[in-house]
């Protein structure tokens, strides 16, 4: 005759006692489908990259409202002297500027557009020559380049300070030899870009072909900056520094 407890339960048989622990109380979490900040595909990282870039450049708009003073500046003076075309080169720049403000867009490049016009602009009253209004942007090309190559030279390649700077980065980089070589090579691009527009217009200054220099001002203007935004965008792919993930960031 099987024995019992107490409580009239036999021994060695299963009893339910009606309390149950947590792991039986608490219901089981399942997988869901909803979107985390863990989901960012990197593609839209990579995105994030070229857009980081361009918004310190102005974004297109901004590359292309830059030509636009000097569209204006180069027939105007053909047809109604040099003092026409550099109130009609301040009147675009400002006009940008204005418009910027209205559509509330990102301002400082505009500023520093509007400065650089009126810097050219006020070289080239000085001088009595058009081509004077180039003079600033040849020997601001000639400083760039000279910068970016220093710093290859020195071992902090500028673009990966930069770029370090504006996505938190910082400079761990250097400790890494192959991430200094690829910032290496995009911070190259861009030496080979401002030093061809300072090689090219001030060979086409010093010949006083005013016309051509303002076409070889547009034509390595945004075009070559476009090179140099595409290959510093893959070196920052190579080294995967792509911007950091909001969840990495909180």
């Amino acid at each position: 005759m099987p024995s019992s407890n107490d409580n009239g339960a036999e021994l060695g048989t299963p009893t339910d006692t009606g309390v149950r622990g947590p792991a039986d109380t608490e219901p089981r979490a399942f997988p869901t489908s909803e979107p985390t900040d863990l989901d960012i595909s990197e593609a839209e990282r990579e995105e994030a990259a070229e857009q980081t870039l361009l918004e310190q450049l102005g974004g297109f708009s901004g590359l292309i409202y830059s030509t636009l003073p000097v569209l204006v500046f180069v027939p105007v003076n053909t047809l109604a002297g040099l003092a026409a075309a550099i109130w009609s080169a301040l009147g675009v720049a400002g006009a940008i500027l204005v418009w910027r403000l209205v559509r509330r867009s990102p301002v400082q490049p505009a500023i520093s557009g509007f400065l650089g016009v009126g810097i050219c602009a006020f070289i080239a009253y000085r001088m009595g020559e058009a081509k004077g209004f180039f003079l600033f942007g040849i020997y601001t090309s000639l400083v760039y380049a000279g910068v970016f190559l220093v710093s290859i030279l020195a071992r902090w390649p500028l673009v990966g300070v930069i770029w370090g700077y504006l996505n938190g980065h910082g400079t761990e980089w250097r400790t890494d030899r192959r991430l200094i070589r690829l910032y290496d090579l995009a911070t190259s691009t861009w030496v080979l870009v401002f030093g061809a527009r300072y090689l090219v217009q001030s060979s086409l200054y010093d010949t006083d072909h005013t016309g051509w220099l303002a076409f070889a001002r547009i034509a390595m203007g945004w075009p070559l900056t476009a090179v140099a935004l595409a290959v510093t965008v893959w070196a920052v792919r190579r080294a995967g520094h792509l911007p950091v993930r909001r969840t990495a960031a909180a």
